[in-house]
């Protein structure tokens, strides 16, 4: 199923531009795969798919997908930057707390991308379906993670 699923996403975005996650989303599922943004996420840095103004491009400068056969290919999860580019909506902080309001489905890949970096202000994260809570050791830090997903969420 994932297979026929990637084939799909590299035929969708080789026939017209795709421009964000939830367009490519709604084509799949035209398609018959029916699949959270989470799994769309990691489809996407699986498939080593880049963005830029025209939407997402397949991993080679001719768009066909045959790079070089000797790219070490980057195993490491998404970014923070990349998960709040893609699913966050809005932060807030409480005390030392710092809660990140998602789109439905980004909660979980946000706070893994957070887990993965080990913050050093962050104790831990708690992730439901579309809302992320750090938590911080003391209010500095929660105020230090709170301005660095704003500025994020910004750019």
């Amino acid at each position: 199923m994932k297979l026929e699923r990637h084939n799909a996403i590299r035929e969708l975005i080789a026939l017209a531009p795709v421009t964000n996650q939830d367009e490519l989303r709604r084509k799949l599922r035209r398609r018959g795969f029916a699949v959270t943004q989470a799994t769309l996420s990691r489809d996407i840095h699986e498939l080593q798919l880049s963005k830029g103004p025209s939407g997402y491009s397949l991993p080679s400068a001719n768009g066909n997908g045959n790079g070089n056969p000797h790219h070490v290919v980057d195993d490491s999860p998404p970014t923070v930057a990349a998960m709040v580019e893609s699913f966050g909506m809005r932060v807030v902080r409480a005390m030392n707390q710092v809660v990140v309001n998602t789109v439905m489905g980004g909660a979980q890949p946000l706070a893994a991308s957070l887990d993965y970096e080990e913050w050093s202000e962050v104790i831990g994260t708690i992730a439901g379906d579309d809302t992320v809570l750090i938590i911080c050791p003391d209010t500095r830090r929660a105020v230090e993670v709170e301005s660095r997903i704003r500025k994020m969420l910004e750019s």
